[in-house]
């Protein structure tokens, strides 16, 4: 069978790859006595909150079920406009607003509105794997701009503009990043903008950890900054509503019409049943609930970090956001492909490699998840002990 030549342009994703094989050896013998401790997958151990799951009943019982707009249910783009204001001070009109079936999907809209054949665009190096190939599906090409922990393991002004050549549409950003967990200074993040714009290029910013900042110098979004600038969130993280396949961009109003055209006809809508559950995210209790969960996220950061640094795993750049640690195993390893397959067999511990995220020195970095509850990032810690 002959494939399209895109598909060759994809990587395996080898975040899932050691997923399976963690998984694998967790059903065998080896684990029976210790079981496997996962700090590998980017998902919140939180699920949706009771009125979330309420919605999603009615939602069920009442048989509200039909296809939505494209653009998806107005009243909920009305309350993700309304979130903006009071948790970030920006006004976001709901017409700007484009529900669509998880944060990928957004991404793929972004990438065949605005990336021509041929077009590159710039992204640091590390970054979230999907986010080139995003690109790439497009028939464009992602370059990756070495970012090292002096810049906060993210593009800067000055890195955009001696990276920028006539190829170049623009940039794709993270902020806060996976694997990461650094976000882009608000300073810098403008000068990144007014940079771009002057070359006439697009910013898309993917801001799905925004919601779990835990530093006020950087939970600020990139909207604060501009209008034409694209920005990607969705209900999985900070919301926990990962398998609810739900997501939102917020797009300058020229585009509004061509996502829409574009959405109408790849998606047809979003999930009826999700919208009408993430309604309920926005109501006072769930939103307390929300915000209780950012403050266990942010205190097992508090633990977790200074225990890798303790035991020789540094962590260059303290994360502000997101649930992730970038650890530096080269104190042990060479390739921490190697040394993750190695933690995993002896420490039953599932850590992702660095491999996926790039090729600037990432072989010498793990990301450790800390979505998981803090008695099994105690209990995940003291094996590391054990075993380094």
């Amino acid at each position: 069978m002959k494939f399209a030549s895109r598909t060759g342009r994809i990587a395996p994703f080898y975040v899932m790859e050691c997923a399976k094989a963690a998984a694998e050896l967790a059903r065998s013998p080896a684990c029976r006595d210790e079981p496997m401790i996962y700090l590998n997958i980017g998902e919140p151990d939180f699920t949706a909150p009771p009125l979330v799951r309420e919605a999603a009943e009615r939602c069920l019982r009442d048989g509200r079920t039909q296809y939505t707009d494209a653009l998806g249910l107005l009243p909920l783009r009305e309350r993700i406009s309304a979130w903006y204001a009071q948790r970030f001070g920006v006004e976001v009109p709901a017409r700007r607003i484009v529900l669509t079936a998880g944060a990928s999907g957004a991404l793929q809209l972004a990438c065949l509105a605005l990336v021509e054949p041929g077009d590159e665009i710039l992204m640091p190096d590390p970054s979230y794997p999907c986010n080139r190939h995003f690109v790439s599906a497009a028939e464009g090409r992602g370059v990756m701009v070495p970012s090292g922990p002096e810049q906060r393991f993210q593009l800067s002004a000055a890195a955009v503009e001696a990276a920028w050549t006539e190829r170049t549409r623009g940039v794709l950003l993270a902020s806060p990043s996976n694997p990461t967990g650094t976000s882009i200074a608000p300073d810098e993040m403008r000068r990144i903008v007014a940079q771009v714009r002057s070359r006439g290029g697009v910013t898309i910013v993917d801001e799905i950890y925004l919601g779990l900042s835990y530093d006020e110098a950087f939970g600020v979004g990139a909207l604060t900054h501009s209008d034409d600038v694209v920005t990607i969130n969705n209900f999985s993280k900070y919301f926990s509503m990962t398998g609810w396949r739900l997501g939102w961009m917020v797009v300058p109003e020229p585009m509004v019409a061509v996502v829409e055209k574009l959405a109408q006809n790849l998606y047809i809508c979003p999930s009826t049943v999700a919208q009408h559950a993430a309604l309920a995210c926005f109501e006072p209790e769930s939103l307390a609930e929300y915000e209780r969960r950012r403050a266990e996220f942010r205190a097992r950061r508090d633990f977790l970090v200074p225990a890798l640094n303790r035991l020789g795993l540094t962590v260059p750049v303290m994360p502000d956001g997101a649930f992730y640690a970038w650890a530096d195993c080269s104190a042990f390893a060479t390739d921490s492909w190697d040394h993750a397959f190695e933690l995993m067999h002896r420490a039953h511990l599932a850590i992702t490699p660095g491999r996926d995220f790039g090729q600037a020195d990432t072989k010498r970095y793990l990301r450790l998840s800390y979505a998981t509850a803090m008695a099994q990032l105690e209990e995940a810690v003291a094996r590391l002990q054990r075993c380094l």
